[in-house]
């Protein structure tokens, strides 16, 4: 399933990927034929029942987002609507401006929409006030960015545990989550070294740590192989595939590199504000 382009908006019944059909639910009310005006990515393949599929862990329902310069209100965002089964690896392509990390945002609770609904894992963080936003943001969402953001005076066992300070585990849980989440990522041996001690790759993968050490229901990345070489973005890519395939993680990537795509189960394209097929 690597690499397939499913739709996630306004398609006809003619048009969809082969070999996969939208799961009942998806479908339009009955009444007389007319092309779908929502297609979810929580798709039937070969040899699956509905009883075997995935359950939704992220539900965007006519999501709209604009931005005001001055007197001029920018839409970035129209009618958004998709579907992310848990423990999926998905590729949200799209040119600069396109809207992209916009809706990265809105999943993460980073920002907030005009209007429609987000759900994760079951909540509507669409609904939540700031304070309700923060902390849910610190228990559910892992984040991975471009240029690591690791805070350089703290050790790469001190970056990972950053997020644990903010929860209630004693210092010797914190030590236990932060030592795994260091093998899981193999760095065992690094743990002690500062930021600029590591290489490009070795800094994303601490940043990679940080993200999984609270367990969080979903991982959002925008552009993490973005300021690797070639060696080590794709060393960043199968680490991220194995999170999704043996630890089940939900990974919501960012890119406009068509290689780091490749890896995704999923990839969707937006353009304009719009989501469509590549």
């Amino acid at each position: 399933m690597q690499g397939k382009v499913y739709s996630a908006h306004s398609r006809t019944a003619s048009s969809r990927p082969p070999r996969c059909r939208p799961a009942p639910l998806s479908i339009a009310p009955l009444g007389p034929p007319k092309p779908l005006q929502y297609l979810t990515l929580y798709c039937i393949r070969e040899g699956e029942t509905m009883e075997s599929i995935k359950p939704l862990i992220v539900e965007i329902k006519n999501l709209s987002k604009s931005y005001r310069r001055g007197s001029q209100i920018i839409p970035v965002l129209e009618d958004i609507n998709l579907d992310i089964p848990e423990g999926e690896f998905l590729a949200l392509m799209g040119p600069s401006g396109s809207g992209k990390s916009t809706l990265l945002n809105l999943i993460a609770g980073i920002d907030k929409a005009d209007s429609g609904i987000v759900k994760v894992g079951g909540v509507d963080i669409a609904a939540l006030s700031e304070t309700e936003l923060a902390g849910w943001r610190a228990g559910n969402v892992g984040f991975i960015f471009q240029f690591y953001n690791l805070i350089p005076v703290l050790t790469a066992f001190e970056n990972v545990e950053l997020p644990l300070l903010l929860t209630g585990l004693s210092k010797k849980e914190r030590h236990e989550h932060v030592e795994m989440a260091l093998r899981v990522v193999n760095l065992s041996d690094r743990m002690e070294h500062y930021p600029a001690q590591l290489s490009g790759g070795q800094q994303q993968r601490v940043a990679i740590a940080r993200a999984i050490v609270t367990d969080p229901t979903i991982l959002v990345a925008d552009e993490p192989t973005g300021d690797l070489d070639k060696v080590s973005a794709k060393e960043i890519l199968e680490l991220m595939d194995r999170l999704v395939r043996e630890l089940g993680k939900t990974i919501i990537m960012v890119t406009h590199d068509a290689r780091a795509a490749e890896k995704a189960h999923i990839i969707v394209h937006l353009e304009k504000g719009v989501l469509s097929f590549e």
